[in-house]
């Protein structure tokens, strides 16, 4: 908590003068769907500023040009609430609430946060098809899963871009974060993250 209004506090100069949200982020999408891609935190000066989670950063930006690409947005901008832009096919979260130092939440940060995604996971029931970005929102997620009845696979499964996993009646899907060190580097690109959630789209559509 202290962080997330410290960043607020300490805004870089092309956001001063912004009020910031600095609150736990809350899922945005449509519950309805069957499809859940989990990310791992709310970015300082993205979601944390702007209350939506993957708003106003670069992550953000490559993230729902996909989501956009794949049909599951209306629009590719995500630049605040009230900007018109929905998600009519998924339920966008991440795995920890509020913005940790550095973007990297610590162990206890996780767990805290666990409840909160597994209600959001339970609400939009059984069959799902959720998709991780990165590797430790890929095991929050199936710590998660664990948590609403999913079987616990042994051995466990290793995180990969572009694997599925069936746990029980849902589906993981990975895939690398969208972070600026993997798309600016080429780890991820494009074509790479739609593949992935176009797949997951499908079967989510299908179950």
């Amino acid at each position: 908590m202290a962080w997330r209004e410290e960043a607020a506090r300490r805004a870089p100069r092309r956001f001063r003068g912004e009020v910031y949200w600095s609150r736990p982020l809350p899922a945005f999408g449509n519950p309805r769907s069957r499809l859940l891609v989990v990310g791992l935190a709310p970015a300082a000066h993205g979601g944390n500023r702007t209350g939506r989670i993957f708003t106003g950063d670069e992550s953000g930006n490559f993230l729902f040009r996909a989501l956009h690409a794949v049909g599951l947005s209306n629009q590719p901008d995500s630049i605040r609430p009230g900007d018109g832009l929905e998600l009519s096919g998924t339920l966008l979260t991440a795995a920890v609430k509020c913005a940790p130092p550095d973007n990297r939440p610590l162990p206890e940060e996780f767990d805290n946060c666990r409840e909160y995604l597994v209600r959001e996971a339970a609400l939009i029931g059984s069959p799902r098809v959720v998709v991780a970005l990165g590797g430790l929102a890929f095991d929050s997620c199936l710590l998660t899963l664990a948590a609403i009845g999913a079987p616990i696979l042994r051995p466990r499964p290793r995180f990969a871009h572009g694997a599925r996993y069936a746990v029980g009646r849902d589906v993981l899907y990975a895939s690398y974060h969208p972070s600026q060190q993997n798309t600016f580097t080429g780890r991820l690109t494009q074509r790479m993250l739609r593949a992935v959630l176009r797949r997951a789209a499908r079967e989510a559509q299908s179950s």
